[in-house]
């Protein structure tokens, strides 16, 4: 074992404050990270300070982030993917039992005993996993992604989530020329969907609340862009999308949008209202609809993602701050005060 420096949350309520923690020395499938970059996700937020306590109750102390950027230090005996100094990435998985139906499928974010990368049983040194807020990392290697060299990696460590979130359902439902594609509210995971639908060459449409967001959402990508307080214009697209992301968080009218789609269109919901959204059957019914779910990706379609981004240039729009700021980020993040992620410089923690 080794001492590492890190960030922790000890309970709901206090701050983030420096600290040391144990990692694993790498074993023979290991790869032992320098974290270079770490991006903070909303989940971080619900996690760290015990929102999510009926169903992932936190283990404290706690120790976020699993969008993570770094430089390959150390290699285990049978490592054969990575050498030191490679680019490397873990995102929300680091390890899955490899033998169930969805593993075998490529699917290890559905594996039912699937180990998150943080505030998990930790199989090698008891208590919990601990995450990217923290200077380096020790991860099996079938659990270790490539980074393209040729993107910015203050801005792909957000892909390690936000990226692959967006990405995954886009995939499954065939997003491409030819199709109409919704995404609904412009946020950390919307500026994501609006990059992907456009690089896979779909008409991409922003529905925002938000008029201020109009230009933005033109910038990113989108070809239209619809004000969901205004009746006419969403009327206009009623019955016409193929397919709509929906990355909003916060209790919202979802049949709004089930009636925009066209037949046979789907709409998958990446954002986590914290209460129920009530859906009118009626509006699936007709056309033959689809209301459905998607969370991450497995490790093969996380590497395609991050191949995609290479080809295509995309990263994330990314705020960078020093880790000695990260709760002024965390209260900034639950007000949308950022455009449109926090990227983590990890080298501030050096000073710690």
């Amino acid at each position: 074992m080794y001492k590492a420096k890190a960030y922790a949350a000890s309970s709901a309520t206090s701050p983030f404050a420096s600290t040391t923690i144990q990692r694993r020395d790498p074993a023979e499938h290991d790869v032992q990270i320098e974290i270079l970059f770490c991006g903070i996700c909303r989940s971080d937020v619900h996690q760290a300070r015990n929102e999510w306590a009926n169903v992932m109750p936190t283990v404290y102390p706690c120790v976020l982030g699993h969008e993570i950027v770094g430089r390959v230090t150390r290699v285990g005996s049978a490592v054969t993917k990575f050498k030191p100094g490679d680019l490397a990435a873990v995102g929300c998985l680091v390890d899955s039992d490899g033998t169930c139906p969805e593993c075998k499928a490529g699917f290890e974010q559905f594996c039912p005993n699937w180990v998150g990368t943080y505030n998990f049983p930790d199989k090698h040194l008891g208590g919990v996993t601990f995450g990217g807020y923290s200077d380096s990392i020790v991860v099996t290697e079938r659990f270790v992604l490539r980074v393209p060299s040729n993107l910015n990696l203050a801005a792909a460590a957000p892909l390690l989530c936000a990226g692959i979130t967006t990405y995954s359902p886009m995939r499954h439902w065939g997003v491409g020329k030819g199709k109409k594609v919704g995404v609904v509210g412009l946020g950390g995971l919307g500026h994501m969907g609006v990059k992907f639908a456009h690089a896979l060459g779909a008409h991409v449409v922003v529905f925002t609340s938000s008029p201020g967001k109009k230009g933005d959402a033109l910038c990113l990508g989108a070809d239209e862009v619809v004000i969901s307080k205004d009746a006419n214009e969403m009327n206009k697209h009623a019955g016409s999308f193929d397919f709509i992301l929906d990355a909003v968080a916060a209790s919202h009218d979802i049949n709004a949008y089930i009636n925009m789609l066209g037949r046979d269109g789907n709409l998958t919901m990446v954002g986590a209202p914290p209460e129920p959204l009530p859906v009118g059957v009626f509006g699936l019914l007709i056309r033959r609809r689809s209301f459905s779910g998607s969370l991450i990706g497995g490790i093969a379609e996380t590497q395609e993602m991050l191949d995609f981004c290479g080809k295509h240039n995309i990263t994330a729009d990314v705020e960078v701050i020093p880790i000695q700021k990260l709760n002024e980020a965390y209260d900034r993040l639950v007000k949308s005060d950022v455009k449109y992620r926090f990227s983590i410089d990890m080298a501030s923690l050096k000073s710690e």
